[in-house]
């Protein structure tokens, strides 16, 4: 059994996945869209370029996603991905590429009583993050 992510988006799934690969290593596996589905009752409310499906490898788990028509799309809420890094200088670097124009930061990057940093965010594409780097704290 896996347990893994989807996550949806409102017409920027393959902007929002590809900045993901390209900033926590991995790959794209997969991508359809709307456009390969074979027929016209087959496929999203939305142009050819939708994206359907996508698979990316990511720290060796799949995350999946897709586009939603607005009218089926919702906000992501009551969940957060969390990332776990090895480094000061890699939190750093993680967190310039995903909080780039955030939509909100709920808690800034800063130093915690269980973190060497730490911070809360919703990215620009309105995924929900934590991200973590324990350092020493932790034992």
């Amino acid at each position: 059994m896996e347990l893994n992510q989807y996550l949806f988006f409102r017409d920027d799934c393959e902007e929002a996945m590809t900045l993901y690969v390209d900033t926590l290593g991995g790959e794209i596996v997969h991508v359809m869209r709307n456009g390969d589905a074979p027929s016209e009752e087959e496929r999203m409310p939305g142009g050819d370029n939708l994206v359907m499906n996508m698979v990316a490898k990511v720290a060796g788990r799949l995350v999946m996603a897709s586009d939603n028509s607005p009218d089926m799309y919702q906000t992501p809420q009551g969940f957060r991905l969390q990332i776990e890094v090895d480094s000061d200088a890699e939190f750093d670097r993680v967190y310039a590429a995903l909080a780039k124009d955030a939509r909100a930061h709920d808690m800034p990057a800063g130093e915690t009583f269980w973190a060497v940093k730490f911070a809360m965010f919703t990215d620009r594409f309105g995924t929900p993050w934590m991200l973590n780097y324990t350092g020493d704290k932790m034992g």
